[in-house]
Parts: structure tokens; sequence; C-alpha cells
């Protein structure tokens, strides 16, 4: 059912979750980049090290006056553009131990070292990554050597990375708002029906009490216009005054027990039963009443235990709203028949009656709310233990009888009776012999 309310709740949670599952995944993504530009880089400049050593390997020393100095006669020459060590490499420069230039391959450099031993990024059209490697013999400074080889491959690893994100961010935002929202209404559904179940029992009070107030209050009304000067007038005044409110008590005492009892019960509620004295007890009571409608009662139960987990006063309330009404549809003469058997997980209670029947195409509505099958069900408002009653009894029956796990359905034709039949779950799937007494 649609609720702005609820709605309005459910975009909410929706927004919030979003939010804070987005921020989240925002920030992760945003240490995720960081974490691989850091190791991207680490990756380059190891690799970038490796052939600058490999290059500094490659280089003749020779000894000249006491110290040691680099042979670069195979070097190429000041200004070549001929790189003999990588394709990859843009520049090489060769620098003497007072940082003068002495070689170089590539683009013209400064004449004299200006920059410290180390790796450093160069922003150019091209950006390049450049290491200055101190070359040492005999733990006697040589020189330096200077390369520098192009970013692209980290720059491309790093393009497709936050390509990656962009897609890939936006997309899970987009999935984590769906599940924000799916979950919002799984979270807000025991609400909802929480919330349905309360408008439903304020419209099924107002709508039901409406007529009975009215006729309580024009008796009321009556009695103070034309106060009732013989005894027998008055007296019969205050007797449907007190029809007309017992009434209501049943009534609003139904649909408290319909709207208590809409859930399962709890755990704690319950307990084992034995149905076996439960029908037994309820069976004499039944019997006496059915003398009293000229009816025959026939009552079978078996020897043996029948255990199930239940509100007993509930149960026996379910069970009496069938037998009453088996009693109350069924002509004279009629026979009424209560039974009870162990099926393999589930205990069997049937009511089985030769009264009037249901029609075909009242059975699937039988167990709604104030739903009355024909004229004959249909009550007196201001009377209504008089007829059909409120419509309320099989509605009571199947949400007491769902709410310990079991099911009610039922089988009738016009004219020769119905069957009402009852399944519960039994205890731990099994029954018990009786003890004699």
């Amino acid at each position: 059912m649609f609720n702005p309310l609820f709605s309005h709740s459910r975009r909410n949670l929706a927004r919030w979750f979003t939010g804070s599952m987005g921020s989240i995944l925002v920030l992760f993504a945003g240490t995720m980049f960081f974490l691989e530009t850091q190791e991207q880089m680490r990756a380059f400049d190891q690799e970038l090290l490796g052939k600058t050593r490999t290059m500094a390997a490659a280089v003749k020393y020779r000894l000249h006056e006491g110290r040691w100095q680099m042979e670069l006669n195979d070097v190429p020459v000041l200004g070549s553009n001929s790189i003999p060590y990588d394709s990859e490499v843009r520049y090489v420069r060769w620098y003497d131990r007072e940082g003068r230039l002495t070689r170089f391959v590539g683009p013209v450099p400064p004449d004299r070292l200006a920059i410290a031993p180390g790796f450093v990024t160069l922003s150019t059209p091209q950006s390049l990554r450049q290491i200055t490697l101190p070359v040492v013999q005999n733990q006697e400074s040589l020189g330096y050597l200077q390369v520098a080889v192009p970013l692209t491959p980290v720059r491309s690893n790093l393009q497709q990375l936050r390509l990656f994100l962009a897609v890939g961010v936006p997309l899970a935002l987009a999935l984590i708002g769906t599940a924000g929202w799916l979950l919002g209404g799984f979270a807000m559904q025991p609400i909802q029906h929480a919330y349905e179940r309360l408008q439903r029992f304020t419209a099924d009070a107002s709508h039901e009490l409406r007529t009975p107030l009215a006729a309580l209050l024009s008796n009321i009304q009556i009695g103070l216009v034309k106060p009732a000067t013989n005894p027998e007038t008055q007296e019969r005044r205050l007797h449907k005054l007190v029809d007309i409110t017992k009434s209501m008590t049943v009534l609003v005492t139904n649909l408290l027990l319909l709207a208590r009892h809409e859930a399962a019960l709890p755990k704690g509620t319950l307990q084992t039963v034995d149905l076996v004295p439960l029908l037994k007890d309820m069976a004499e009571t039944f019997a006496l009443e059915a003398v009293h409608h000229d009816l025959q009662f026939e009552c079978a139960l078996p020897d043996t235990a029948i255990a199930v987990r239940a509100d007993a006063d509930l149960l026996r309330q379910a069970i009496a709203n069938l037998l009453s009404n088996a009693l109350k549809y069924t002509p004279a003469g009629g026979k009424v028949e209560l039974r009870l058997t162990a099926m393999t997980q589930r205990a069997l209670i049937q009511v089985n009656d030769t009264g009037i029947g249901i029609p075909a195409e009242c059975l699937p509505h039988i167990f709604e709310r104030f739903y009355r099958v024909d004229a004959v069900r249909t009550p007196d408002r201001q009377q209504p233990e008089k007829s059909g009653g409120f419509g309320l009894g099989l509605a009571i029956s199947q949400q007491i009888v769902q709410a310990h796990g079991g099911t009610i359905h039922v089988t009738s034709t016009v004219g020769n009776g119905s069957c009402f039949a009852i399944e519960l779950p039994l205890t731990n799937g099994r029954f018990r012999r009786v003890q004699p007494p």
C-alpha cells in the first residue's frame, strides 16, 4: 500500500545509506589511487636505477696521478644524438667529480651539475623521470652519471586506473543507491506493517462501532425527550441499551484480539499442550449446547496424546469459533462432529457439520474480516448476537492458527454441510501415549 510517509522515510534512508557508503567508497578509491601511484613510481624508479647502474658499469676507469678517472673514449662525443644503451633513454650526461660536464648524449645540458643526486620528475612537454647517480670507484668519487627516461608507461597505467575509477565509482554509487532503496524498503516493512495494522484496526473499529453507537445514542435521546411512564417500556429500553453495549464490548474484544495476534506468537508464550484433553473438555461443553439446538454432537479423539506448542486459551477460542458456527448454521436434527487425528508431522483438527453449507464463490472470502456469506449470516447491526455476528469469528480463528504456525482451510457444499480443518505442527514431530490415571 502506497504511503507518502513511508516513501519519504525510505528515500531518506536510501540517501543516508548512499551518502555514507559513497563517502567510504570515494575515500577508498582515492587511497587506492594514491597507493597505486606510489607503487608505480617505486617500480619505475627501480627499473631506471638498474639501467643507470648498467651504464655506469660499462664505463672504463683508469688510474691517473694516483686518482681514478672515468675513461670516456668509448662514449659518444658531446652533442651526439646516438644513445647506444637503451632506446627509451632520452639523454645521458657524464659529469666529473667537480660537477663539470664531460660528455652527453641528447639535448644540450647545463655545463655544471646543478641538482643533487637522486630522482626528480621534470615537467617538460613529455614528462621525464631523471636520476643523478654518483659514480664511485674504490670509495673514491669519480663523477656523476645523469639519465632521463619518459614517464609514459607510468602515466599510461595511471590514466587507465583513473578511467576505471571515473566509470566504476559512479556505477558503484548507483548500485549503492539502488541497494539502499531496496534495503530501506525491507527495513521499513515491519514498521509499515505495524502502521497498516493500526490503520486497519482503527478503520474496522470506527466502521463497526458507528451503527451501535448511533443506536445507543438514539435510544438515550428518546428516553430523555419522551420519558417512559410505563415501567415495562422503561425496562425494555434499558435492556436494549444493555444488549447494544454488550455487542459493542464483544466487537471491541474481537478487534483487540485480532490486533494483538497478527504476527507469530513469541516462543515464551507457548507451552506444550495435549490436544486430547483440551478438545474433550470443549466437546462436553458444546455437546450440551447441541442438545439445546436439537442437534447430534459426536467427538472422535485418539487414545494417544497429541502434543503441540501452543497458547491453550487462544487455541481454544479458535476451535470454539468453528464449533459455534457449526451449531449456529446446522438445522435441527443435523449433526456436528469434532475429530482429532495425528499425521506425520502435524495434528489435524476437523469440525464437520451437516448444515446449510457455503456457496463456492464465497469460500475464498469467508476468512476475511466482516465478511458475511448471505442474508442469513448478515446481522442486525443493533443485535448481532441474534444473527450471524460481526463476521470476525473465522478471521480470528485463522489468525490464531497462523500465529501458531498452522493452517486452516474449508470445504463445503451448499445444502450438505461444511468441513473446517486446522493443521498444527506437532511437538518434535511426534506424539506420546497418554499415561493411564
